[in-house]
């Protein structure tokens, strides 16, 4: 697409510059380099799938990240970004329209709230794809919203998997610069991640993590200085932790459920006198049995 084509299609929907769905399918329809019809095709679906701000029409800011993409830039951190971002402000406000990938998302709910009685050995070869798996997975498509909201509502905490069955990391990204927590970059805004909140998805030992600040990195590309922000976060970037997973026993510390309970969201947790333990310490996990399945497999591969 020419720059003179964009702008003379490109129209202001609410608060964002679009390109709409129409102008974009017209041109795949009529363009002869069958390469860039591809192209113009998954932007598109960045834009009404992945990215769905407004519908029927593709975001100014997604066709941007679409460009970066063949320069190696990974679209993950956005999209984690953006539906973490999405799912903050309908919770706060107790309603409104998510602005994400529903897909991956109905993707996250089969991986986590449908327990497995049987794991097969293919989950661990190299070639293995959850999403082509559950794409490739009947399911009712029947389901109301109501039923929905039941079956979430009603959720108990034996009724989650925590950890999937396919995910056996060896190593976790649990901060940047001096913060115990990452913040990623979306295409609208920006929001910090806290992998030590959820460590029971690594099978790992879930203490009380440390929040100081985290809501701080949450912020739009409209407010004020957020240009500056976006400069301190690609520069902290540059300066991620990693720490190995080793091996304890129990999933979390007694004192967890009643800091859950309180929801303290700017915690600032101290060592208790009677049991100091380092980060390297409560960060150590247990071996499953899907891992010496796993180790199993490799060993036989």
């Amino acid at each position: 697409m020419s720059e003179q084509w964009v702008a003379a299609r490109i129209k202001q929907n609410g608060d964002s510059k679009c390109i709409p769905w129409k102008s974009l399918r017209d041109l795949i329809l009529a363009h002869l380099d069958i390469k860039k019809r591809v192209d113009i095709f998954a932007l598109s679906i960045y834009g009404l799938v992945v990215f769905p701000k407004a519908l029927g029409h593709v975001d100014e800011a997604v066709s941007d990240l679409f460009d970066r993409l063949d320069k190696g830039v990974t679209p993950v951190p956005a999209i984690l970004a953006e539906t973490f971002r999405s799912l903050n402000m309908c919770r706060r406000a107790g309603e409104g329209r998510f602005i994400g990938c529903a897909q991956l998302l109905l993707v996250w709910f089969h991986s986590h709230f449908w327990k497995m009685e049987k794991v097969s050995y293919r989950v661990f070869s190299e070639s293995y794809s959850p999403l082509k798996e559950l794409a490739a997975t009947p399911r009712r498509d029947d389901i109301t919203e109501e039923k929905w909201m039941v079956i979430l509502q009603s959720l108990q905490e034996d009724d989650v998997e925590w950890k999937t069955p396919w995910m056996v990391p060896d190593e976790i990204l649990y901060r940047y610069g001096d913060l115990y927590w990452v913040p990623l970059l979306g295409i609208w805004g920006a929001i910090g991640y806290t992998p030590l909140l959820v460590l029971r998805q690594y099978r790992s030992r879930q203490f009380i993590p440390a929040t100081h600040g985290l809501a701080q990195c949450e912020f739009s590309y409209k407010d004020d200085n957020y240009k500056r922000k976006i400069r301190e976060i690609s520069n902290a970037w540059k300066r991620v932790h990693r720490m190995k997973i080793f091996t304890v026993g129990a999933i979390t510390t007694p004192e967890y459920y009643g800091w859950w309970n309180k929801r303290v969201n700017d915690n600032i947790p101290g060592p208790r006198e009677d049991c100091v333990q380092s980060l390297e310490e409560r960060l150590q996990v247990a071996p499953s049995e899907l891992e010496i399945i796993k180790q199993d497999f490799e060993k036989r591969s």
